[in-house]
């Protein structure tokens, strides 16, 4: 709140803040001008009336006076086009200029600002105010879940949905999967994660073998000439394949080491190393995934994901009692606490926080002075008088009461001076 102990009158009532100090100052012109009437109607009475007199008389002109300076400034005394009068409106233009190379030449210079930041403990403010929220966490709870679902309330849905959905299959499409998949291929050979998808594999056969036995006798029989037929060796030449398949299943499920199984190992590495290291191999690992991408199938699940999400960042915000509970409400309190007690972090994230402040004044703070200078110059002279009278507020009315009554004593001491000599 604005002090006005410096301005106000000694010996003057002034009226609680808020009141109309102008009527006050105009009220006490006027009254001044009846006590100069009725004073020099009463002159020849007492000789003392003539110091009320002269006070009255010098109290109109310091009020008159003061009066016609504060108007002045702002606009045309009784709107007349006096020279030098509303001076504000007539000159906004190079206010604005004025103030926006104030500012630039005394607060937004790079080196001020560097020079301010290294006294400013970013880290440290951020690490308190994480790990030391208010009781129940209620500032960083509330402030950050009125930020999210605000923001995301704000935003458009179906836009911001097109935009992270294209960005995730943008970065799946950038994305060198081959290479991958062989790392992943490479460990899991040379930590036997393998061998329980090869037993299963082996089971399947033998599942898929005993199901299917008819199919193999009819082969057989289907690719057999009339003698064969004939003599029934067809049959026995298919249950001769079924049996030795069903044995090299078996073997291959208690064997480990089993030759098949080996191949089928040296066959998997090689495949791990050419998804790593062979072009042609990578081109159609890329192929494959871009069909993937292109999918129907996968674009409704992309959709089906970014609503999830979505859905439930956006009941996670309204909810501030969850949106920073459990494990992430720890780890934003633990790192809260990190910021605070470790000197390397807090070194090297202010001295970020320095240098992003001042490049973004370096680069920027031109451009927004001159925001300031436009706005400036894009008001009309009816909006800057109102904004700047009302920023000094009742000083201005203090001003024409204080001229009031200086005059009046000035007048008092002519008068008294007079009267000596």
């Amino acid at each position: 709140m604005t002090d006005h102990t410096l301005s106000r009158p000694i010996g003057v009532a002034i009226p609680a803040r808020g009141s109309n100090i102008r009527v006050v100052a105009t009220g006490l012109l006027i009254v001044m001008a009846f006590v100069f009437l009725g004073a020099k109607y009463y002159q020849d009475v007492h000789p003392a009336i003539g110091f009320v007199r002269a006070f009255a008389e010098a109290a109109m002109v310091g009020g008159l006076a003061d009066w016609f300076a504060v108007t002045a400034l702002f606009r045309h005394p009784m709107g007349l086009p006096i020279p030098h009068t509303a001076i504000i409106p007539r000159n906004k233009n190079r206010i604005g200029d004025t103030l926006a190379r104030f500012l630039l030449t005394n607060f937004l210079l790079p080196r001020l600002i560097a020079r301010k930041m290294q006294t400013v403990d970013i880290a440290g403010a951020v690490g308190k105010f994480l790990s030391e929220p208010a009781e129940g966490g209620g500032r960083l709870r509330l402030g950050a879940s009125r930020i999210i679902a605000d923001g995301l309330g704000a935003l458009d849905q179906q836009r911001l949905g097109g935009i992270v959905k294209s960005a995730i299959a943008d970065r799946l499409r950038e994305l060198d999967v081959a290479p991958l998949l062989g790392q992943a291929l490479q460990a899991a050979l040379a930590e036997g994660r393998h061998q329980p998808l090869l037993d299963a594999m082996v089971k399947w056969g033998s599942k898929t073998l005993e199901l299917n036995e008819h199919l193999i006798h009819q082969m057989v029989h289907d690719n057999s000439n009339a003698i064969v037929r004939f003599t029934g060796l067809d049959e026995s030449i298919s249950n001769r394949i079924v049996a030795g398949l069903s044995k090299l299943l078996s073997e291959m499920a208690v064997d480990e080491t089993h030759p098949l199984r080996i191949r089928v190992e040296e066959g998997l590495a090689k495949m791990a190393l050419d998804l790593q290291h062979d072009p042609e191999v990578k081109a159609k690992v890329a192929k494959v995934r871009d069909e993937l991408l292109e999918n129907k199938a996968v674009k409704r699940w992309l959709d089906g994901l970014w609503e999830q999400g979505r859905s439930a960042l956006l009941k996670a915000a309204r909810n501030p009692d969850t949106l920073l509970a459990g494990r992430i409400g720890e780890l934003v309190t633990q790192f809260g606490g990190m910021l605070g007690e470790d000197a390397a972090i807090k070194r090297t994230l202010n001295r970020y926080a320095r240098r992003a402040v001042v490049g973004v004044v370096d680069s920027y703070g031109e451009t927004a002075l001159r925001l300031v200078s436009d706005t400036i110059r894009g008001w009309d002279a009816k909006t800057i008088t109102d904004r700047l009278e009302n920023a000094v507020g009742d000083d201005l009315q203090y001003i024409r009461i204080n001229g009031t009554l200086v005059g009046g004593l000035v007048g008092v001491l002519i008068h008294t001076v007079d009267v000596l000599i």
